[in-house]
C-alpha cells in the first residue's frame, strides 16, 4: 500500500476507533464468545459496512467468536457492534445450545454386557 493506505491496515487501532465510535464495552447486554447471534432484519442503505455484514452472516446462529473471526476484528470491536444491532432490535441473542451429557459409560457396558447374554 501506498500514501495515506498504508498506515490504514485492517488491525489498526484508528480503524477499531472508528469502527467502534471509540467505545470498548458497557453494553447493556452481557455478551461472550459463545453467545449466538441472529438477524431479525435485513441490512439497511447506509448502514456501517460491518454492521451489514453481520446481519447478512447471521441469517443461520453465529458465535460472537465467529462473527469475529469472519469480520477479522477483535472480539471486543466485534461485540460493540453486535450490542448495537441488539440495542436496535436488528439481531437477537440466543444462549448458545448446550451439548447434551452422554450416558455413564459404565452403564453403556453393562447394558452391552447383558445384551450379549441374552
Amino acid at each position: 500500500m501506498t500514501g495515506a493506505h498504508a498506515s490504514w491496515d485492517e488491525g489498526s487501532p484508528e480503524r477499531l476507533y472508528v469502527i467502534t465510535g471509540g467505545r470498548s464495552g458497557g453494553a447493556a447486554v452481557t455478551l461472550d464468545l459463545v453467545t449466538l447471534i441472529v438477524s431479525r432484519s435485513a441490512p439497511q442503505p447506509g448502514m456501517q459496512p460491518e454492521q451489514a455484514a453481520i446481519l447478512r452472516m447471521c441469517q443461520y446462529p453465529l458465535s460472537i467468536a465467529e462473527i469475529s473471526a469472519y469480520l477479522r476484528l477483535p472480539f471486543s470491536a466485534a461485540a460493540v457492534l453486535v450490542a448495537d444491532l441488539i440495542a436496535d432490535r436488528r439481531v437477537e441473542a440466543r444462549a448458545p445450545v448446550m451439548a447434551t451429557s452422554l450416558p455413564d459409560p459404565e452403564l453403556l457396558k453393562a447394558v452391552m454386557y447383558g445384551l450379549s447374554k441374552l
